[in-house]
């Protein structure tokens, strides 16, 4: 473990990352107009919510830093991973609603190549590492992507966001029989409280574009939660609002579905 960079290793067949729940600004927290604003987008308390995982000898990968110093789920080249849709970049300009994030010049090139080679790729290395370690042991190893994003989010999609989005690049990255045992960990449970998509508006960000490989072993799906699942949402986030704390009885009826689906995932590498 680094200062920013946080392995937890098991040896169950899966891996679970947290590419957006850091806050560190590192030496960059100067450049941005609010560093509340910078902030803003985290995933908020995501790997607090599957603190669980390492009961259930999964491997996690945390970064401390926050995407708007660098997306460590953007294509590192700087193409777009949803052409003609709003999104934000390797090394973010804008908020989620549009709103700049830099006071005065946004990141050169030199300057992105170095955010990088700090943070992107040793991040993404410590995932290949730990890809390679679990192989040796298992036939199979299920990358699990854990996000959340707040449920209304005008400039990226189109009214409330189902409470479970999964993504699979559009089936690409992991097998069918891995989406239908994540689906129905989720159904399982009171299912008419829950609303679900699969590849709807998020298919998946890099990391599960990147090593979702279902022919080599390796199969990748991207949870999104609606941070309502887990969260008091206001209608308007502001600096005096945002961010909400965790709901204890909103966590206390998420915590076992994820539960599930983090054993759904491991029964099916093994299986």
């Amino acid at each position: 473990m680094t200062s920013w960079l946080d392995i937890r290793r098991g040896e169950a067949p899966l891996v679970v990352a947290f590419p957006h729940t850091g806050t560190d600004l590192a030496d960059t927290g100067g450049a941005f107009r609010s560093q509340w604003s910078a902030r803003r987008d985290t995933d908020w308390w995501v790997d607090q919510l599957y603190d669980f995982a390492t009961e259930l000898c999964a491997t996690t990968i945390r970064t401390a830093i926050s995407r708007s110093v660098i997306d460590v789920n953007r294509d590192p080249s700087g193409k777009s991973l949803y052409p003609g849709q709003a999104t934000t970049e390797l090394c973010p300009t804008t908020t989620f609603d549009g709103e700049p994030l830099y006071r005065d010049a946004t990141p050169d090139h030199a300057e992105i190549a170095r955010r990088r080679s700090l943070w992107f790729d040793p991040y993404h290395a410590a995932i290949e590492s730990e890809i390679a370690r679990l192989r040796t042991i298992h036939r199979r190893v299920v990358v699990y992507d854990a996000h959340s994003i707040r449920s209304t989010v005008p400039r990226l999609f189109d009214g409330e966001l189902p409470h479970f989005n999964i993504g699979t690049n559009d089936g690409q990255a992991c097998a069918p029989d891995l989406t239908n045992d994540i689906v129905n960990a989720v159904t399982g449970h009171d299912a008419q409280n829950w609303s679900l998509v699969i590849n709807g508006r998020f298919k998946g960000g890099w990391t599960t574009r990147n090593y979702g490989r279902p022919e080599t072993g390796v199969h990748a799906i991207q949870m999104e939660l609606a941070m309502r699942s887990y969260l008091k949402e206001p209608a308007a986030v502001d600096e005096a609002n945002w961010p909400q704390p965790l709901d204890k009885a909103r966590t206390s009826d998420i915590t076992p579905i994820l539960r599930d689906i983090l054993a759904a995932c491991i029964a099916f590498a093994t299986s």
